[in-house]
């Protein structure tokens, strides 16, 4: 199960909302594995920053429909995860060292 947990996590999801949800609540916005649980997303982020977490959130987000031409595509669904830490519990820092 640890194993698993190493790969709910894919990346950080930088965006102006984002940044203003980490300024203002301790809100940080992951980008997750589309079968990721709310409590799997929990334990991956408590043992990859070593905080607390409060509440976790999550969105499936629709990919767009793309066209080139007469062709046309589509970008891949995605699944976007809101994660309140607790104060005092840690920071979540997503560049070290700049």
């Amino acid at each position: 199960m640890s194993e698993r947990l190493f790969q709910v996590l894919l990346a950080p999801h930088l965006s102006e909302k984002g940044m203003e949800e980490k300024s203002r609540r301790n809100v940080h916005v992951f980008r997750v594995r589309t079968d990721a649980t709310k409590t799997e997303i929990k334990r991956a982020v408590e043992l990859a920053f070593d905080v607390k977490v409060e509440s976790v959130r999550t969105v499936n987000v629709l990919g767009k429909t793309r066209r080139v031409g007469r062709n046309q595509g589509k970008r891949p669904d995605w699944k976007k995860a809101y994660v309140t830490v607790k104060p005092g519990s840690g920071e979540i820092e997503y560049f070290e060292g700049t």
